[in-house]
């Protein structure tokens, strides 16, 4: 069974894409850690991110430099981070975290509540700034 992350890359269920290449595929979190809050996966369904080939696994980390710089541009923070945690969907992908302290970070405290309007502006203003 497809993952929710391929789903979303086949056009099967809705996101805020920011971007993609032949290999990868970048949309904002819907429950943000922080505003700007970024996934960037392989369009390859391969559950952890240490099972990529070094050609996908490149190509994640390069694209996601890209829009590492594009969100940068976008909010305000003192830089982007990059998390690889994995758990919560069997598809690897990197977290890209805009940060002004490492607690900006922590997967435990609470999400941030943002609409469906929040999120489309803040896409397209990251879009706005490739």
């Amino acid at each position: 069974m497809a993952s929710i992350f391929t789903k979303i890359i086949n056009g099967d269920i809705p996101c805020h894409k920011i971007g993609e290449t032949e290999d990868c595929f970048a949309f904002l979190d819907i429950a943000p850690l922080r505003t700007g809050h970024t996934l960037v996966i392989p369009k390859k369904e391969i559950d952890y991110f240490y099972d990529l080939d070094d050609e996908t696994m490149s190509a994640v980390m390069l694209f996601s430099k890209k829009i590492a710089r594009a969100i940068e541009k976008t909010v305000s923070c003192e830089r982007i981070s990059v998390v690889v945690a994995g758990l919560e969907v069997p598809h690897a992908h990197v977290h890209l975290i805009p940060m002004n302290a490492i607690s900006d970070i922590d997967f435990s405290q609470a999400k941030l509540s943002v609409t469906h309007h929040e999120l489309a502006e803040m896409a397209e203003r990251i879009r706005g700034n490739m």
